[in-house]
């Protein structure tokens, strides 16, 4: 089966089980300019894996991915494609970091920019060095999705974040009165909290410009 073939067989299993009454409440929560059919995430995500399973080829995973995303009638296509580039094949696969910068700033949505830093996490722990160039670019980037892509690209690392990387996206951010920036920077250091309460309490008392929200999100984990 080649990607093109793939994409077909997702997208008719996602045809399926649309969900006509469901479909118009997806779409204004997501406040999405793509409609929905209706099925719910996690069901996308398992027809998705299920279609794919026992295909090896990460080159052929890519190219299902941008099928769905580039024909997308259904914002559903999009979260297949996400789920391809999720898979064990793309292990370490750099090539992947082109397809993430571009569903990012084709998607400009926090649901996509979310999901995709858990693969650039993935990568990060590969490819740190080569990995970390691509965030210290995206960290400054005029797009705010892209600078909320690298604040948020170590979720998941726990022990192995890189904490001057993280404190780089963080104070080159620190100004932007964004909201979707500000609770990145709440939600990265949340993270860290779950492993090192006591660095993210130093890092809050070293940096006193972190605005309110970020500081919030911050401490939801914090004991007093």
């Amino acid at each position: 089966m080649n990607g093109a073939e793939l994409a077909a067989v997702i997208t008719s299993a996602l045809r399926a089980e649309a969900d006509p009454e469901r479909a118009p409440g997806q779409q204004a929560y997501m406040k999405s300019s793509l409609p929905f059919f209706g099925v719910p995430v996690p069901r996308a995500r398992r027809i998705t894996t299920g279609a794919a399973r026992g295909i090896r080829d990460s080159g052929t995973l890519r190219d299902a991915a941008v099928q769905l995303w580039d024909h997308a009638v259904a914002r559903e296509q999009w979260y297949a494609a996400l789920a391809l580039l999720a898979l064990r094949p793309h292990r370490g696969d750099l090539a992947l970091l082109a397809l993430i910068e571009r569903f990012v700033r084709s998607a400009q949505w926090w649901d996509v920019t979310d999901e995709l830093a858990h693969r650039v996490a993935d990568l990060l722990d590969v490819h740190p060095v080569a990995v970390s160039a691509f965030v210290r670019e995206w960290m400054t980037d005029e797009n705010l999705w892209m600078r909320r892509l690298a604040i948020l690209s170590q979720l998941g690392r726990k022990d192995r974040v890189d904490r001057a990387l993280l404190t780089e996206t963080i104070e080159a951010n620190l100004g932007d009165r964004d909201f979707f920036i500000r609770k990145a920077i709440g939600w990265a250091l949340r993270e860290v909290a779950r492993t090192d309460p006591a660095g993210v309490r130093h890092f809050l008392d070293e940096h006193p410009a972190l605005s309110p929200l970020s500081v919030r999100e911050a401490s939801k984990h914090l004991t007093q």
